[in-house]
């Protein structure tokens, strides 16, 4: 049967692709509410053709596609995607438009084709396999599907509470995966939280010139680069009231599967043109947890006065810095708000407005529960390498929910790459690795049946 399945695979691969181009050139970019409504009602569509009961389910932000098709099996299995996608910009480095997308050299580019449109139309290739060979599904299936990924799920985890019966499973599939710089498939079993926000500060009402304003006047830049200096020493310590209380240290076990990954620190200094580490740090497990059982502090960007070409001696009246704190276990992003704003206030910076604009709590599922066991197994074959545990992903997600309020093991898999460029311009997918996806969904719900 398996042949028969790969052989299905194999022939269709063609269709499957023209379904996740179509499913690309439609923009659902979420930051912009550019396409939104109109890549839920297709998603959706995509769905119905395979026979699952289909809702549009309203939120206060963007619809959630809520899909469901019993199986031979009692046993049900969740998929976790997203239909938005991040905003194609800046569009002169593309080397073909986002939203048209261009099969070359064994890849499909565009926007979205990895993160997550790809891994959404592979797992529907593989249903197609399976009801094309066995005319039904093995198990119960699932999909929950939103529009608010890329802007921080902010409906998600209240929708899920709101729907438990409703999204009752036995496991889950995450909405992302791939392989790692040794082709090696990687499962990630947990993200880091995250709290996003914005602080901003205003000295006066208008811009001012600064010979006129320089020596009399506060300057909005200055005063925001001064908050912000109080916020990270020079030893990357947080200085937060209360920020690492809750940190929960990686256990023996962690250290263990973090030692038997591959070594990175070469790989990242050639892929992304860095000279040194944090900390001293060189190489090794130690590198390693570091990079993500630690939580972060990150200025992500500033804005104040004048930054175009030539000069202007303007004092500017507002500054403004998008920062992001990575959180670990058992850390929430209610509580760093809070820590942020007492923080702020104790070192004399209560003029400095914090706009909240997003969270989400760290997750994780046990490395040795049977269902993460089984999500490997069934893909060794498929990748001819065995799958290699991370216990702790650096990025964010809202797996929470699933984790806690579902109580679901949630396990990654998918067709990514190290050079897929997702968030970047020339997002791709390598056509190999969609159709070796594809094969490890159909054996895994083969098995997971039973």
């Amino acid at each position: 049967m398996l042949h028969k399945i790969d052989a299905y695979l194999e022939t269709h691969l063609d269709d499957s692709i023209a379904e996740l181009s179509r499913l690309v050139a439609q923009p659902s970019v979420g930051a912009q509410n550019w396409g939104i409504q109109e890549c839920a009602a297709l998603t959706a569509e995509m769905l119905r053709r395979r026979g699952f009961d289909v809702r549009i389910l309203p939120t206060a932000g963007a619809p959630i596609v809520f899909g469901e098709r019993q199986g031979q099996s009692d046993k049900t299995l969740l998929f976790y995607n997203h239909y938005d996608v991040q905003p194609p910009e800046p569009l002169d480095l593309w080397e073909t438009p986002p939203f048209e997308p261009s099969l070359r050299d064994g890849k499909l580019y565009g926007r979205g084709v990895s993160d997550d449109k790809g891994h959404l139309t592979a797992r529907l290739f593989a249903l197609d396999a399976l009801l094309a060979e066995l005319g039904d599904l093995p198990c119960g299936v699932k999909f929950i599907i939103e529009g608010e990924e890329e802007t921080s799920s902010a409906s998600l985890p209240g929708f899920v509470r709101q729907h438990l019966d409703l999204l009752k499973a036995d496991a889950c599939i995450w909405e992302f995966g791939g392989v790692d710089h040794e082709e090696a498939p990687v499962q990630y079993l947990g993200l880091r939280g995250i709290c996003y926000v914005e602080l901003s500060v205003e000295t006066a009402a208008i811009d001012v010139h600064s010979g006129l304003g320089g020596s009399i006047f506060p300057n909005a830049a200055w005063r925001l680069v001064w908050a912000l200096n109080t916020l990270k020493g020079p030893d990357e310590r947080i200085r937060l009231p209360g920020f690492y209380d809750k940190v929960r240290p990686p256990s023996q076990r962690d250290i263990e599967l973090m030692a038997a990954l591959p070594e990175t620190a070469e790989v990242y200094k050639q892929q992304f043109g860095v000279r040194a580490f944090l900390k001293g740090l060189r190489e090794g497990v130690e590198l390693r947890v570091e990079e993500v059982f630690s939580p972060t502090c990150t200025i992500c960007g500033l804005t104040a006065g004048y930054q175009g070409p030539g000069s202007k001696t303007v004092q500017p009246a507002r500054a403004s810095a998008k920062v992001d704190f990575r959180l670990v276990p058992d850390q929430q992003p209610e509580d760093v708000l809070d820590q942020l704003r007492r923080h702020l206030d104790a070192e004399g910076f209560a003029d400095v407005q914090i706009a909240y604009l997003g969270g989400q709590a760290p997750a994780r599922t046990d490395p040795d529960d049977p269902f993460v066991t089984l999500v490997g197994q069934t893909g060794d074959e498929v990748y001819g390498k065995p799958h290699r545990l991370v216990p702790l992903s650096g990025g964010s997600g809202p797996n929470a929910p699933f984790v806690h309020d579902l109580g679901l093991p949630v396990a990654t898999a998918g067709l990514g790459h190290p050079d897929s460029r997702a968030h970047a311009p020339n997002e791709n997918i390598r056509l190999d690795l969609y159709l070796k996806h594809a094969k490890h969904m159909a054996r895994l719900m083969m098995a997971f049946a039973q």
